[in-house]
C-alpha cells in the first residue's frame, strides 16, 4: 500500500482542526469526555503523521509505531526536569507533551489510533473500489 501524503496530511490537519474547537471549549463537554477525545485526537493525528512519514509500511506497523509514540510522550510524563517542564509550561508543549501521567490515557490513544486505521481502511477501500 502507498498512502498518499497529501491525503495523509489533510487528514492529520483536519484532526488537528477538531481538537482545537475541542480544546477551545466552544463545545460544551464536561470536563472528562473532553479529557480523554482531546487525547484520542491526538493520538490519531499521530496515527496520521506515521502514515505521512511511512507511506509505504503496512498499517499495523503505522499502528504500532504511533501507539509506541503516544506511549512514550505518556510515559515521559512521569519525568520532571525543569527543563522539559518549562517546555509543557507552554500551550504547545502542553498540546504536545502533555503534563501528567494518567494510565487511562492509554485506552484514549488506542481508541483514537483505532479510528485513523478505520479512515485509513476506509480510503483505501474506497481507492480500490475507483480503480475497479
Amino acid at each position: 500500500m502507498r498512502r498518499s501524503r497529501f491525503v495523509y496530511a489533510a487528514l492529520g490537519g483536519s484532526v488537528i482542526v477538531v481538537g482545537l474547537i475541542l480544546h477551545s471549549q466552544i463545545i460544551p463537554l464536561p470536563p472528562a469526555p473532553r479529557k480523554y477525545l482531546g487525547d484520542a485526537l491526538w493520538a490519531a493525528v499521530v496515527f496520521f503523521g506515521f502514515g505521512f512519514i511511512l507511506n509505504r509500511a503496512a498499517t499495523g506497523t503505522v499502528a504500532i509505531s504511533a501507539f509506541c509514540f503516544a506511549a512514550f510522550i505518556e510515559i515521559s510524563q512521569l519525568y520532571h526536569a525543569p527543563w522539559i517542564d518549562s517546555i509543557r509550561a507552554t500551550r504547545l508543549g502542553e498540546l504536545i507533551l502533555g503534563t501528567t501521567f494518567n494510565w487511562p490515557d492509554f485506552i484514549a490513544y488506542a481508541i483514537g489510533i483505532g479510528f485513523g486505521v478505520l479512515v485509513e481502511v476506509a480510503v483505501a477501500t474506497k481507492g480500490q473500489s475507483r480503480c475497479s
